[in-house]
């Protein structure tokens, strides 16, 4: 039997066709390189001091862990923490650059700002919350002795607008926070807006603002000092941080929406591999023991267990339910 020979033209166009065929892998893999291969950054759109700052940095270590990479957290506060999430937003999809972005940043935002240059579902690729976080109505103790929602409640409305809040920015949970609580015991008081929780708390001390809403872990100093009371716990259950401090519930305020929580979110497009990736390695930081101890310690429980699809589907209720609230809250952008 003759055995068959190819012709040379024919064999080189073989042992191209082959080549190239071998050659698929390797530039699928080119396509696709190995995620992180340098330190990502986490933008906090607050400034140094307050509690998004405070858990980002206490994460960082841990999701750099989970990663392999050096996780660096950079401060852009501004513009009620919508700043420094719009640079986020409009940042190249690369897995290099993320926001730890809040309720307000998000769902607040998105009726508050008329103009606001992102959309919070369309603009944001949502990853996965990291803390929930309650929130509690402290009072000045400078020349003023108010121990009682009852007696605060009653120095507002005998001075109608004669008394001012503080918060970390306009639009912040605080403020909204505040706005609502005006207009559910039916008082007036003047919105000081504030780069941060810290500079908020310094007036609060000193008795420029006479009132503020923020986290319990970070009143807690304050109020154990004599310095501010605070005044009630915005949750279901009295804070083990402030075991003698009503809930909102137990001074007549059960019907009181105010809390929030902190999320890792990309811009959009981020591709599927790189989310599922940084969700995975969110919650393997939360899960450690001692961090977890940390942030219970500081009466803001870890969320674990969410997958993005969930967080994204729950940043779009929040945005539907917060509507409302902030409308009804009178709070403006200046």
């Amino acid at each position: 039997m003759k055995q068959a020979f190819l012709s040379l033209p024919t064999r080189r166009r073989l042992l191209v066709a082959g080549a190239s065929v071998l050659a698929l892998p390797a530039v699928g893999r080119a396509q696709q390189p190995a995620w992180p291969t340098r330190p990502i950054r986490v933008i906090v759109p607050f400034a140094t001091g307050g509690g998004t700052d405070v858990t980002m940095r206490m994460l960082a270590p841990k999701l750099g862990e989970a990663l392999g990479q050096n996780v660096i957290v950079e401060n852009r506060p501004g513009a009620g923490s919508t700043l420094g999430t719009d640079f986020v937003a409009k940042s190249t999809p690369d897995g290099y650059t993320f926001v730890l972005a809040t309720l307000s940043s998000t769902g607040i935002a998105a009726t508050l700002y008329p103009n606001l240059p992102y959309d919070p579902v369309r603009d944001l690729t949502a990853v996965a919350p990291t803390v929930f976080i309650p929130t509690s109505l402290a009072v000045t103790a400078k020349g003023w002795d108010v121990r009682t929602l009852d007696q605060f409640v009653a120095a507002l409305k005998a001075r109608s607008n004669g008394y001012s809040y503080g918060s970390s920015g306009i639009g912040t949970t605080g403020h909204i926070a505040s706005a609502n609580f005006l207009r559910h015991v039916g008082a007036q008081a003047e919105h000081v807006p504030y780069r941060g929780a810290g500079a908020s708390f310094t007036a609060l001390i000193a008795g420029e603002t006479q009132f503020t809403h923020d986290i319990p872990s970070l009143l807690k100093p304050h109020h154990d000092s004599g310095a501010i009371r605070v005044l009630y716990v915005n949750q279901s259950e009295r804070s083990p941080l402030l075991p003698e401090v009503p809930t909102a519930a137990e001074v007549g305020l059960p019907d009181y929406k105010a809390y929030s929580w902190y999320g890792i979110f990309g811009p959009a497009n981020l591709p599927a591999p790189i989310v599922n990736r940084m969700a995975a390695a969110i919650e393997q930081a939360l899960s450690d023991a001692e961090l977890a101890e940390r942030f219970n310690g500081m009466g803001t429980p870890p969320m674990r267990g969410w997958t993005p699809d969930r967080f994204s589907r729950y940043v779009a209720e929040e945005v539907t339910t917060w509507a409302p609230l902030v409308r009804a809250s009178g709070a403006r952008v200046e």
